[in-house]
């Protein structure tokens, strides 16, 4: 018992007269690790490259290389038939990519181009207008007018004439809730495309109109721009006076 408590008393100094030297190594100031210089022979290569240099070199390189991958792919795959403007208006010179130089159009071609996108909008608009007055035509909504007289939807011949048959024996036509569901489905998507077209007109409208006025205010003459007090009709837009010139 003695000599296993010898043993254990001889071994606990040895480690403490250990960490204590270690404690102690480290207390000591030691000469501070310096990395490798560039040989005499290669001064003239600039710094000796380390290798925290080389693992940035190595992926930006890696970078490159990958897109260059992804390029080659896209090259490989592409559709021969796509076109996108840049093709015309950009060009390679010895290696380098430039862009085409902007269109210098005159005031009379701008007003021209202006003109037509305008007449686009208004055929749009007049167009839009035509299908409102048919569909308000076949569903008898006029001006909001109710209207005694019912129209009903077939779905073929022989819809047609159980309908009228059915009119013939009752007397009149039959009512709205008798219809059949499909037949009310298809009025009902019918109201709905009225209201959207209607919606369609009133923001063509408004397109037409700063167009018309952008236009107008690129013509030549002067103008300026009304105060609120002088505003007759107050409005949210901008409204313009031009100054009455004699014309010759």
């Amino acid at each position: 018992m003695c000599y296993k408590q010898s043993n254990f008393l001889f071994v606990q100094r040895l480690l403490h007269s250990f960490f204590k030297m270690s404690s102690l190594r480290n207390a000591v100031q030691r000469r501070a690790h310096k990395e490798r210089a560039q040989p005499k022979e290669r001064k003239r290569f600039g710094l000796l490259e380390k290798h925290k240099d080389y693992v940035v070199r190595a992926k930006a390189f890696h970078k490159k290389e990958d897109y260059l991958q992804k390029l080659k792919e896209k090259a490989a795959f592409r559709n021969p038939d796509e076109f996108y403007f840049k093709m015309i208006n950009s060009k390679t010179v010895d290696g380098v990519h430039k862009r085409g130089e902007p269109n210098n159009y005159t005031e009379e071609q701008l007003l021209l181009m202006k003109s037509q996108d305008i007449g686009y909008i208004l055929q749009k608009l007049q167009s839009e207008k035509k299908k409102i007055e048919r569909l308000t035509a076949t569903l008898h909504s006029l001006d909001s007018q109710p209207s005694s007289k019912h129209v009903y939807y077939a779905e073929d011949r022989e819809d047609a004439k159980r309908i009228l048959s059915e009119t013939k024996s009752n007397g009149g036509l039959p009512a709205f809730d008798d219809l059949p569901e499909s037949i009310k489905r298809k009025t009902a998507s019918s109201y709905k495309e009225l209201e959207a077209r209607k919606n369609r007109v009133q923001e063509l409208e408004k397109v037409y109109n700063e167009m018309a006025l952008k236009q107008e205010l690129q013509k030549k003459g002067k103008k300026r721009k009304l105060r609120e007090d002088e505003i007759v009709c107050p409005t949210s837009r901008p409204v313009y006076k031009w100054r009455t010139e004699r014309k010759r």
